[in-house]
């Protein structure tokens, strides 16, 4: 088992390797150039922009908050009209408080799903609606995560890009031409991708059965590859549809880090020294393998004689991915704010649940959602430099940029907004008596640690727009559509709103030159300080919660 682990790990990193220049240098060029493609100036003009005149962050952030809300209203309106548009397949409209959730959900980033989707929406809001919002949330994540760089770029200036010019590009440049190559991929794997609607057959038992089918080797493709998670049926990439065999499995764990593990090499391009970029990098891949490995070893040791005697924890697990295509595809999700599942991990063992759930806590930056992961990690150098200088009694300093009171007040609020989501949300589900009430006899499935484990790993997912779930939840019910949306819309934008601060008041700076006293924030010993202040933060936060759900039961 050693053995096939290492060869799995070393396959994954080869083929991350080979594309980390080439993949990171190309958007690097993407968003510098001052060149635009026919078809972007035909959008450009349909919709009124200039794209050589640079927007200051408070207008950029204005961009992307109407751009996002237009988007919510009509994932919202395709979802009600459903019953009268095209291949619905004879599906009703999609209930009020349902699709208010997966309208913010698919607009976030999230791709959480209170709903079997195979049995709740037909094709053209599949298409029109979620498919689409795969594409435009992921490349509004990368806009913002480009704008933060250009702030360490700048010197002197009131502008950190274009936000229309940057969505565009990302989508038509980056994310389209990547999806097309590997959608045609998992076809030949075994992917479907057809609008043949249901299909009634007959089984071995002389019984019928309903197969459903549908475009899904596209959805699936942009749905990893942009981070995005969800699924085009209920049990999400563990469906053999969806994923076929161990070696989609693959290509699909390498799709959802692709352009998060690129984005370092476009960091240190664009700030004119490629070292950072593989500092950042080598935080990230050292959080990603310390995590992998836990969860694995949590995994195969299983919780008890039983699943011992079986080779490991197996329940949950589809046989065709064995509990190493499991763990390896968990981590991965978890940790880029993908939240696609090819096992359920409300079956893993306690503690494997629980490191699903530190994956997400640890603000998804190892290498974290895409463009999100970017600026996430950014923000946590940001903390290091600062504490570092508390250290050594000088002024901190990061790229040249001085790290004063408004920066840090800006990074500390980004920290401090998700932790205060997630245990806001889940207090007040089991704080309020009627909604106590509601929690414990409609939404959990599993009463106890498990089943506040199960709450609070929903409102992690929703804060962190991650999207995965530990399957023992009833979440479509009023309260949880509610809440989980409203923790999706301000976890994805609230901290949009400080990261562009940030990168307004980096952009507006002149550079300092580089002394004696200056951090070197190009090596080891900066790598191994950013690792710990994740590894902190995320500790001093949520250790006591944990204590009430996975740790205690996992230590029971």
């Amino acid at each position: 088992m050693f053995w096939l682990f290492v060869a799995f790990l070393a396959t994954l990193v080869l083929l991350l390797g080979l594309s980390y220049r080439p993949l990171g240098d190309y958007m690097a060029a993407t968003f510098t150039t001052r060149k635009d493609l026919k078809v972007e100036r035909g959008f450009y003009r349909i919709i009124g922009v200039d794209s050589r005149v640079a927007q200051s962050w408070p207008v950029y952030l204005r961009s992307v908050l109407a751009f996002s809300v237009l988007g919510v209203l009509l994932v919202y309106a395709l979802q009600r009209a459903q019953a009268i548009l095209p291949y619905s397949l004879g599906l009703p409209a999609v209930p009020e408080g349902l699709s208010f959730n997966t309208a913010i959900s698919f607009v976030t980033n999230t791709n959480w799903q209170s709903y079997s989707p195979e049995v709740t929406v037909g094709y053209t809001v599949q298409i029109a609606g979620l498919a689409v919002q795969n594409f435009l949330s992921a490349a509004v994540g990368i806009a913002v995560a480009i704008a933060l760089v250009r702030g360490f770029a700048a010197h002197r200036s009131g502008t950190i890009g274009n936000f229309w010019v940057d969505m565009t590009r990302a989508t038509l440049r980056i994310l389209l031409p990547l999806a097309v190559i590997f959608t045609i991929i998992l076809i030949v794997g075994g992917a479907i991708q057809n609008f043949n609607g249901f299909t009634s057959v007959s089984t071995l038992t002389g019984g019928t059965a309903t197969i459903p089918g549908g475009p899904v080797a596209s959805q699936e493709t942009i749905k990893l590859l942009g981070n995005n998670g969800g699924g085009f049926f209920n049990v999400n990439s563990a469906h053999p549809f969806e994923n076929p065999t161990a070696w989609t499995n693959l290509i699909e764990i390498y799709l959802m880090l692709l352009i998060p593990f690129s984005l370092p090499r476009t960091f240190g391009r664009m700030v004119g020294d490629n070292r950072q970029g593989y500092a950042i990098l080598g935080a990230m891949s050292t959080i990603f393998i310390v995590s992998l490995v836990a969860l694995t070893l949590f995994e195969l040791q299983g919780g008890g004689t039983a699943t011992q005697a079986a080779g490991g924890a197996l329940e949950g697990k589809e046989q065709r991915f064995g509990i190493l295509g499991s763990t390896f595809f968990g981590t991965t999700s978890t940790l880029t704010s993908t939240g696609a599942v090819n096992s359920m991990h409300d079956s893993f063992t306690p503690l494997g649940g629980m490191m699903t759930m530190l994956n997400m806590m640890t603000g998804e930056v190892a290498p974290g959602g895409i463009g999100a992961g970017l600026y996430g990690i950014l923000i946590i150098a940001i903390i290091s430099v600062f504490l570092a200088g508390l250290m050594v009694g000088r002024t901190p300093e990061y790229l040249g940029k001085k790290i004063a009171s408004r920066e840090i007040k800006l990074a500390s609020l980004y920290i401090l907004m998700t932790p205060t989501l997630v245990l806001l949300g889940t207090g007040l589900s089991f704080a309020i008596p009627a909604i106590k009430d509601n929690i414990e006899k409609v939404s959990i499935w599993n009463p106890g640690q498990h089943g506040f484990s199960e709450v609070l790993y929903a409102f992690t997912s929703a804060a962190n727009n991650n999207g995965s779930a530990f399957a023992g939840l009833t979440a479509n019910t009023p309260w949880l559509n509610a809440a989980l949306g409203t923790t999706m819309f301000l976890g994805r934008f609230l901290p949009i709103v400080f990261v562009l601060a940030l990168a307004g008041s980096l952009a507006a700076q002149d550079k300092v030159p580089a002394t004696s006293g200056t951090l070197p924030t190009h090596r080891p010993l900066f790598v191994a300080f950013v690792v710990g202040v994740v590894v902190i933060v995320a500790a001093l936060t949520y250790f006591p919660v944990l204590a009430l759900g996975p740790l205690a039961e996992g230590l029971h």
